[in-house]
């Protein structure tokens, strides 16, 4: 990416994950254990995937239940993600620079920290920071009011039809992000051995974006 485009724009407000940094979360089996979380409520969810499953338990009362499974797994794979090269970048490209994410606000974090990003951050946002999530613009607005900026100085970098999405409904222009894998967090045996605590944590069936991507 040609960040001398970006000079124009005062703020750039990055995604997480597929963008900074990869989560190393099975969402099949985040997927799976949602779905028992249904199971057990006695709730019949049909084919849905995870994110309209996410709606639902909103819609049923089972909404805190269902963020917990999701929140468990990715927190684990937050610990554990591979870093993109767009993170060797963050703190440099905008004056003010802040995250805006599908993914929940303290896996957001969690990567950040471990990837020595959160310091050149001023603003992050994750599914659970405020009521709304993308693709609706409110979180994203959320961010630039965190960042002092407004819409139409600001650029929204993801790699999501998604986030593109949430971009033109907030007034504010998009770039799709490189996912170029530039360091890996830890080793295949380690990964491995995650991927098995991941397993046994809970109590997208397919997703969209919530690779949450976001």
């Amino acid at each position: 990416m040609d960040y001398d485009s970006l000079s124009e724009f005062e703020a750039v407000v990055w995604d997480l994950d597929g963008t900074l940094v990869q989560l190393s979360v099975n969402w099949d089996i985040v997927a799976a254990d949602v779905a028992e979380v249904f199971q057990t409520a006695g709730i019949d969810i049909g084919g849905i995937d995870l994110w309209e499953m996410l709606n639902l338990a909103s819609k049923r009362g089972i909404r805190d239940d269902v963020e917990a499974v999701i929140a468990e797994h990715e927190r684990r794979g937050a610990r554990a993600a591979d870093r993109l090269r767009h993170a060797n970048d963050v703190g440099s490209v905008a004056p003010q620079e802040g995250v805006c994410s599908l993914n929940c606000e303290a896996a957001c974090k969690i990567a950040l920290q471990i990837q020595d990003l959160d310091s050149n951050l001023t603003a992050v946002i994750g599914r659970d920071t405020i009521e709304a999530q993308k693709p609706e613009p409110d979180p994203l607005l959320h961010t630039l009011d965190e960042l002092s900026v407004d819409p139409d100085t600001a650029v929204f970098i993801g790699d999501s039809k998604r986030d593109e999405t949430t971009a033109e409904r907030a007034g504010v222009s998009f770039r799709y992000a490189e996912t170029t894998t530039v360091w890996t967090n830890i080793s295949s045996s380690e990964r491995s051995e995650a991927s098995t605590e991941t397993l046994s944590c809970g109590p997208r069936v397919t997703v969209v974006e919530m690779s949450i991507t976001g």
